[in-house]
Formats: structure tokens, sequence, C-alpha cells
């Protein structure tokens, strides 16, 4: 049954398919140890990568180079070219699964990659996915397109397995070999040998889930637990500002409980939390359940921008501010802080709102990719302070970068500003609002 197991323990080789936020850091992981090829269809971004540089900003341009320019023994060869997998035994799957404007899963990425590996697929080889998934999405979406390009018989003639990504975009300290990695496997002896495989390079351990739709809820619930907790503190955080009551220090005095969860209201984006609770919320529909308390939280959530700029409208006219072509300044366009992912951002939601109220909106972040916000938002990114007009009549932070605690609010506003601080960011006496 477990066709060339010995030979895969003794001298894999790794394909890593998508090298985005995902795939990159972890071939480069892999690469330590072993010859690792990653493939991306994007031949920009395979350009940049062989020339030392990752624009996302996950593993430095030091580390890449010296991961290309390792022996023919171990190292990471980038390509565009998905015959150049064709010599590789594990193949892992880290490709995007998004969800479209009605907020249904996406798994076109996911489907086209697992006919891309079913067609260079050889007897006793393993397919490991990564990208997040609802439970099921492995062994009843992406093995029957195997199985039908590769002509081969799952769990017969090649294993599959399910070890949920966990990548915290911009976080440096929790970079992918210091997470704890969940793994998972098609038969024990396929289990087994994914488990020992990730846990030759991850640093923190693993740990082996009983099953593949283990694996895959136990990523699905990750963030969607998080998405409930944020939609709570959101919550509360409206019913305090009718209550005149700071919600900071509400959340402040709370957190002295020893058992209190401190979570903090904000907008909730990105390409996990923003996400993943919709691809639950699917499946359990299609199975006759309606997710109430998961799709309450995502209602409530994915309205924040909008209720973000409709306070800012309300403070300016308390103020006496200008409204109708005024001039608003938002910081911030990335979908968190200290990081170049635009992905999901909910920014948007807000900038979409204050130019319903006929306000010219500027958008000022020192991270985000000008040319990737262009055509993502068609947005024209002010990515120096020098481009800034000299006073605006609101600036909303909605992304804490680093960089904005250099930023002098009284340098760019007048009399009737408002500053809004969704991140609770300034100092207190520097603001009109925060959430």
């Amino acid at each position: 049954m477990c066709i060339n197991f010995y030979i895969l323990k003794k001298d894999p080789i790794i394909a890593v398919i998508g090298l985005g936020y995902v795939g990159l850091p972890l071939a480069v992981a892999f690469a330590t140890k072993y010859k690792v090829v990653g493939f991306d269809i994007n031949s920009k971004r395979v350009t940049e990568l062989l020339k030392g540089h990752d624009a996302t900003l996950e593993i430095s341009d030091s580390e890449l180079k010296k991961s290309l320019a390792l022996n023919s023994d171990v190292g990471l060869r980038i390509t565009d070219d998905p015959l150049q997998i064709k010599d590789a035994n594990v193949y892992i799957i880290t490709v995007p699964t998004p969800t479209n404007k009605y907020n249904q899963p996406v798994l076109t990425p996911l489907q086209k990659a697992s006919e891309t590996v079913g067609k260079v697929l050889k007897k006793g080889d393993v397919v490991i996915i990564e990208s997040t998934v609802y439970p099921g999405v492995t062994e009843e979406v992406c093995v029957p397109i195997i199985e039908q390009v590769s002509g081969f018989t799952f769990n017969k003639d090649f294993f599959a397995g399910y070890s949920p990504e966990r990548i915290n975009p911009g976080d440096k300290k929790h970079t992918v070999t210091k997470i704890l990695k969940v793994t998972s496997g098609s038969t024990p002896e396929a289990a087994t040998y994914i488990d020992d495989l990730y846990a030759s390079v991850i640093t923190a351990g693993t740990h082996l889930a009983p099953s593949i739709k283990v694996a895959e809820a136990a990523k699905v619930i990750e963030n969607s637990q998080r998405d409930i907790n944020i939609a709570f503190v959101n919550e509360l955080s409206k019913i305090f500002r009718l209550l005149d009551i700071d919600t900071k220090a509400v959340l402040e005095a709370a957190s002295t409980k020893w058992n209190f969860i401190n979570f903090t209201p904000g907008l909730v984006g990105g390409h996990c939390i923003g996400v993943d609770p919709y691809y639950l919320a699917q499946k359990a529909i299609e199975e006759g359940y309606n997710p109430e308390i998961i799709l309450a939280g995502r209602r409530m959530n994915d309205g924040m921008g909008s209720y973000v700029a409709h306070e800012v409208i309300k403070l300016l006219i308390k103020k006496d501010g200008k409204v109708k072509n005024g001039n608003a300044l938002v910081l911030g366009i990335t979908f968190k802080e200290n990081c170049p992912d635009i992905r999901n951002s909910k920014a948007i939601d807000v900038i979409s709102e204050l130019k319903n109220y006929n306000l010219n909106v500027d958008v000022f972040d020192p991270w985000a990719n000008a040319e990737e916000v262009k055509d993502e938002f068609g947005i024209s990114l002010i990515s120096e302070e020098k481009e800034l007009k000299k006073t605006y009549d609101t600036i909303i932070l909605t992304v804490a970068h680093d960089e904005f605690r250099e930023f002098t609010l009284k340098n760019y506003t007048h009399e009737n500003s408002v500053v809004f601080d969704v991140k609770s960011f300034f100092p207190e006496d520097q603001i009109d609002g925060r959430l």
C-alpha cells in the first residue's frame, strides 16, 4: 500500500506550488535541508525572486539569495515552467483561496494547482495542501482532480495530506519555522511521513491530527474564532460610543481580570480572518445548517469601514468642518500594520464611503506598493509625506504603521479638522474620536 515511502523518506525532492506569503517562506525553510523547486504562474513574481528580492518582505534579500545559491544537494530553484517540477516526489500546494463578491469560496486556484500536479505526478508521490479550505476539500475536490488528470488511484498510487498554513504577514517573530505545525495524512503511514517531513524543519514542533478533515477544520476555526471575538469588541465600541464611554479604557479595566481575553476593535481584512469564516459557513449551509454566530460576526466586521466613515462625517458636522469637496487623508491602505499586503483591505471601505460624501481622499501609506494599489483599487497612492497637501479637513488613521509615530497631526490640520483614530494609536489629546 505504501509505495515508495522508504525512497521518499531517504531522499525527498519538494515542489512548492505558489510562491506568495505562504509558499515562499515554506520553500526557503525546506531548502535548508532538501532540494526544493518553487513554482508560480506569475512570471513577474518569478523574475523578481530570481533577482533575489521578495516584494512581500517575508523573506529578506540576503536570505533569499542564500537559499538560491546553495549547492545541488539542497537549496531552492524557482520557475514558472510546470515541467520543471516533474522530478519532485512531494508536492505542496500553497495557492490562494479567496471568496467572490457574494462571499462564496473560490476554489479555482486550488483546482488549477491540482491539475498542474496531476500532470507530473508519479507513483508513490505525496500531495500536501496548505491553502485554507473547508473540511473535505482535500479529499473531495483536489484528490478527484489529481486522480482524473494523472490516471492514478488515491492511496494506492499516490497519497495526500493537509497541513494548514499559519503565516502571519509582517510578523518577524512568529515565522514559519517558529509556529507549531498541524499535519495530517490520508493513511497512517502517509501521516507519519508528512509529520516527520515538517518536523525536520519546523523548530516549534508539529501536531499530527487524526485525519485530513480534522486538520482542515482546525485551520478554518482558528480565524473564525478570532473574527467573532473582534466582532464582539467592534459591537462594544459602537455601544460605548453611543454612551460616550471610552472603549479603550473599558478594555483596559476589564483586562485586569485574569481570564479576560483582550481583543481590540478595528477593521478586519487580509487573506485569513476576513475570508476563512465564509468557507466554514458555506460548508455548513450546504449541510443544511445556518451558522448564525459566524455570519453575524462577519456582518459586523464587514460593516466597520462604512461605520468609521459615518462617524467621521458626524464629527465633521459637529465641528462645522467641511464635508462636500473637503479634503480627507487616510493613513494606511494595507490590511495590517508594518506589512505591504493589501489583500482584502478594509481601509478601502472607509475611503469609498468618504468619497460618497464628495470628500477628496488622499491615501498615504509608506508600506504599500503604489502599482498594486492602483491596479487593485484604482487609487493613486501617496508614498512620501512630502507629497501631502498642506492641510486636511479630516485625517483618519486606519493602519498603525510604525512610521506614523513620527507623523505630526497638527502640521496638517486646522481648527475645524477632525482626526479619527481606528487603532487608538495617537495620544488621546490629539484626536477627536476613536473606536
